[in-house]
Formats: structure tokens, C-alpha cells, sequence
């Protein structure tokens, strides 16, 4: 594995990663930095970003996975834009989801 090198205002853990965590509030406009297996991106922030929260390190598309830690998440509910806040208004959570499993279900019968 590659080491990961980001700027002190995000975490992230694993180079599938497509989201960072803020370890502090990031205003609107600022620009962070993220080094993934040697290529260093320079992120300019979209929206007011709380301490906590995830930023979107890449375009995720409607549809596809929310990585962090190395795992998946959840499911982007619509396009979102690198540099964008990736919380409940914009994904669609995996986890714990029985609703999920009974459709599952339904449709392997």
C-alpha cells in the first residue's frame, strides 16, 4: 500500500478512499491538498464543511459507492461534486438497512 499524505485539515485512511474526513471546520472557497500513490490534488472546497464531516476527494457519480476507511458506506442518492460535503442529504447508507435485505430477498425467490 502507498503512504498517504493529506493536508492537516482532512484524514484519510486507505488510497481506495473517496472521501476525506475534516479535522476541523474548512470554509467555502479554501483550498486542501490530498496525496494518493504520488499525486498530489489540489481540493477547493464548495460549501462549508463542519469538523467531522466528508468531503468528496473525487466526482461521485449518482449511484456509485461512498468509500471511507476502506469500506463502503453507501451509495451516492445524486452526483456529487470533489471538493463537495458527502453526509445524508447526499447518500444513501448500506448499512443496516433490513429494508434492503427483504428486497433481496424478494427478488431471489
Amino acid at each position: 500500500m502507498s503512504k498517504l499524505k493529506f493536508d492537516n485539515k482532512i484524514v484519510v485512511i486507505n488510497n481506495e478512499d473517496n472521501v476525506a474526513t475534516a479535522t476541523q471546520a474548512i470554509n467555502k472557497e479554501e483550498i486542501i491538498s490530498a496525496q494518493l500513490n504520488g499525486k498530489v490534488s489540489e481540493i477547493k472546497i464548495k460549501e462549508y464543511i463542519p469538523l467531522g464531516h466528508k468531503i468528496a476527494l473525487v466526482d461521485i457519480p449518482k449511484g456509485e459507492k461512498v468509500i471511507k476507511y476502506g469500506e463502503i458506506i453507501g451509495k451516492a442518492s445524486q452526483n456529487i461534486v470533489v471538493g463537495n460535503m458527502v453526509h445524508i442529504h447526499n447518500v444513501e447508507s448500506l448499512r443496516g438497512r433490513g429494508d434492503l435485505k427483504v428486497k433481496e430477498e424478494l427478488i431471489n425467490e
